[in-house]
């Protein structure tokens, strides 16, 4: 069967994720290395996310701020931990101005910033600097913000929306006056982002605790949401940090407690950011393009009139955006329906497979025999082909459709969501107890092999220094330790020590 796209998943995984990204018009390359132009459709599916995130965070008790790009290095250097575990990712602005020097610009020796300031690779230096500035009193507290911002890592190997040098993304920052308190924030914000992804991104991500080793700089644990992509592979889609009072003591965010006494705030962060989109490709993503899942497509309908140059044209024209008009009328998940009538002028075939790459849930073709039938033409982005192999373009009653199109958009936001939790469950494996059993199923497990779920000791110091080069010559991480999953039996894979918990293993973007 030919595909609209030139590679498929099976033959290379990584150059289809490209083809994709760039045939659906998501992004495309913007000169500057690692950086990339976010184009209007994928910019359009970040747009939705955030309206939908925002609102979750709102909803429980959050504010928007916004905090400055450019950081103090001395920021930094208060809290040694942090600092280090960005140390290599950091871009530095040292220079104000530039000269002119022999036909070139260069930087003016003249103007050297007297301290160096860090482009922002998160902001828990800057805020907590505020938040020093903001608690007096067990009064001021929770503190609770957001700040929807970019940031910059200076990475060295790049790929578009999955690990950039400049994303997009929201991050969260807490104060409070009890562990307690912050702890429960951090898992609460772990189950916003839970939700969100499985309801409106259809990924059925598992939320867990990371292990020792691959907590963020500076935290005293850091959960995550992992989703398995098509190939097997985990990506990392958010985290949430229990900072415990470390960020306290290195900014000074002290209060006056219900005693009187002065203590140290506990604190929190947890971000999720574009990387999110590029999981929604490898997730919903076939041999012809991306699939998008309805809740957050920019477009859930796009009517192409099937013009002709003649006379009929302004009539299927009008006729088209009538019929958009009564669809912009029904509702789906809580919103009216977001309808697009594709006018340009471009042959019809031509348009509608430059649609089926970008992936809206529903394609529509009205043409004069479609309206002298009463009738338009449905194709469903999820399931584009016939049992014969054929474009499955299902001849509809235009008001049957119009009735139906919303619960026929809910049922595509089911179905995406069914199919990833199958790939997902059959593709964790259980039953490797040991090291060599690890590797050989890694070895001959396949060209997508998945995931496995071992038991785990939670090993610290040496030990796991130990495993984490065992794991590391593998090339696999552990991704999270599952919360809410059944006690633990036998013993861990790595110490041969009690499993306290069992982990999941898998390679990873």
């Amino acid at each position: 069967m030919k595909h609209a796209l030139s590679v498929t998943r099976e033959q290379d995984f990584a150059a289809w994720y490209q083809a994709v990204v760039s045939e659906a018009d998501m992004a495309e390359e913007s000169g500057v290395r690692g950086c990339m132009v976010i184009r209007p459709w994928g910019y359009g599916v970040w747009e939705r996310m955030q309206a939908l995130l925002d609102k979750a965070i709102k909803e429980t008790g959050h504010e928007n701020c916004y905090f400055p790009l450019f950081i103090p290095l001395s920021y930094f250097a208060k809290e040694a931990e942090h600092v280090e575990g960005f140390a290599k990712e950091m871009a530095v602005v040292t220079h104000h101005r530039l000269k002119a020097e022999n036909g070139t610009l260069v930087p003016d020796p003249e103007a050297k910033l007297e301290e160096p300031l860090v482009v922002r690779p998160t902001s828990e230096t800057v805020i907590g600097t505020a938040f020093s500035r903001w608690t007096q009193s067990w009064r001021d507290l929770p503190l609770l913000i957001n700040q929807w911002a970019n940031v910059v890592r200076w990475e060295m190997r790049t790929r578009m929306f999955l690990r950039t040098t400049e994303f997009l993304w929201q991050e969260g920052h807490t104060a409070h006056a009890t562990r307690g308190e912050a702890v429960e924030e951090t898992l609460k914000m772990l189950e916003v982002y839970r939700r969100f992804a499985v309801d409106a991104l259809a990924l059925p991500v598992i939320a867990g605790e990371k292990p020792e080793n691959e907590r963020f700089p500076g935290a005293d644990a850091t959960y995550s949401i992992e989703a398995m992509m098509q190939d097997g592979k985990a990506l990392q889609a958010g985290t949430s940090h229990f900072l415990g009072q470390n960020f306290a003591h290195a900014q000074n965010i002290r209060f006056q407690d219900r005693d009187g006494e002065l203590a140290y705030a506990w604190t929190t962060s947890w971000g999720v950011s574009t990387r999110m989109i590029g999981g929604v490709i490898m997730t919903h993503g076939d041999d012809d393009g991306l699939r998008l899942p309805p809740v957050v497509a920019p477009q859930q309908v796009v009517i192409i009139p099937m013009l002709r140059d003649t006379e009929e044209d302004d009539a299927v024209l009008a006729h088209c955006r009538a019929l958009a008009a009564e669809l912009r009328q029904q509702s789906a998940f809580g919103e009216a329906l977001r309808v697009q009538v594709d006018a340009k002028d471009i042959k019809a075939s031509n348009k509608r497979w430059a649609w089926v790459k970008k992936g809206p849930p529903l394609i529509v073709e009205v043409g004069p025999r479609d309206i002298a039938n009463g009738a338009v033409s449905v194709v469903r982005r999820d399931r584009l082909y016939g049992d014969n192999g054929k474009l499955a373009s299902a001849a509809t009653p235009r008001g049957d459709f119009v009735a139906g199109a919303a619960a026929l958009l809910e049922e595509i936001q089911a179905g995406l969501l069914a199919e990833a939790t199958a790939r997902r469950d059959a593709n964790i494996h259980d039953g490797i107890t040991t090291v060599e059993q690890l590797t050989a199923f890694y070895e001959k497990g396949g060209k997508f092999p998945g995931w496995v779920s071992v038991g785990w000791s939670r090993p610290t110091g040496a030990a796991l220094e130990k495993v984490v080069e065992t794991l590391k010559g593998l090339r696999l991480s552990i991704r999270n330790a599952p919360t809410g999953a059944a006690p633990a039996e036998g013993n861990c894979l790595f110490t041969g020590e009690p499993a306290v918990e069992r982990v999941l293993i898998g390679r990873a973007y």
